[in-house]
């Protein structure tokens, strides 16, 4: 992986990591981005009491963690993984994904026109206004962006174009879930179509709604990235719920894992 960024990262910055040692107070882990390790106390590793701290973690497991403190003169970075949600687990999860597509992308040019990959990578990184190379790609893909604007040479620009339409495509990503409604009012009905209005109304378009039979219903919402979805899911399935609810009815969302 060529991704590395300078320095070392904010506090409350999610991180990818892999672990590298567990012991049975705490775990250390490298992080992949910066070069540099971390420590995970066994507080931070789950919520609750932790019996066996490798029913959690073994080395060589990537994690995705969250940096809670940063101690510059001695180079000590405290890292957490119970403070990380699924959401934010999966949006940093394809930031790397994405990031290994731009480097094979990179590569892929180099090869075609016989030059060095990590010093054509270092230069469109250098060039990116976003500190990766995935979004500025992405941005091609969308045409918010002209790699003629960057400023490099024609040969590289037209190689770029070529490949990143073959491997990029508009991104989407997609959140599944079970929603149970249900009312003994004379008119629970509506109630529950009122309620399902709501979820849809608060979804901006993004989500699918369907009846599986005796008050069940399967939602799926649809975005550009897992924010925008999480931030929908949430919104459309509260406003659901709480529908239900002052309605003294009874309402119940599971998520299905990917």
């Amino acid at each position: 992986m060529l991704y590395r960024k300078k320095g070392v990262p904010q506090e409350d910055e999610f991180v990818m990591c892999t672990v590298s040692s567990v012991q049975p107070h705490g775990v250390f882990a490298s992080l992949d981005e910066y070069e540099k390790s971390g420590m995970i106390h066994i507080s931070e590793i789950a919520p609750g009491r932790i019996r066996n701290i490798r029913d959690y973690v073994v080395e060589g497991k990537k994690i995705v963690c969250k940096v809670l403190k940063i101690n510059q003169e001695k180079g000590h970075i405290d890292l957490s993984l119970r403070r990380v949600n699924e959401g934010q687990r999966r949006e940093k999860i394809d930031e790397i994904k994405q990031e290994q597509v731009a480097e094979k992308i990179v590569e892929s040019v180099a090869n075609k026109l016989n030059i060095n990959i990590k010093p054509l990578y270092e230069e469109l990184l250098q060039k990116s206004n976003y500190g990766r190379l995935f979004p500025l790609f992405e941005g091609v893909v969308k045409g918010n962006i002209k790699l003629d604007d960057i400023n490099i040479d024609n040969d590289t620009v037209k190689e770029l174009l070529s490949i990143i339409r073959q491997r990029i495509k508009k991104p989407e990503v997609e959140i599944k879930g079970d929603l149970k409604l249900r009312s003994y009012a004379p008119n629970g009905i509506d109630i529950i179509k009122s309620a399902l209005k709501n979820a849809e109304d608060n979804a901006n378009g993004m989500i699918d709604i369907r009846y599986k039979g005796a008050g069940n219903f399967k939602v799926i919402i649809k975005a550009d990235d897992y924010k925008t979805a999480e931030k929908f899911l949430k919104d459309s399935i509260d406003s659901a719920i709480g529908h239900m609810r002052k309605n003294k009815g009874e309402a119940e969302f599971v998520r299905q894992e990917a």
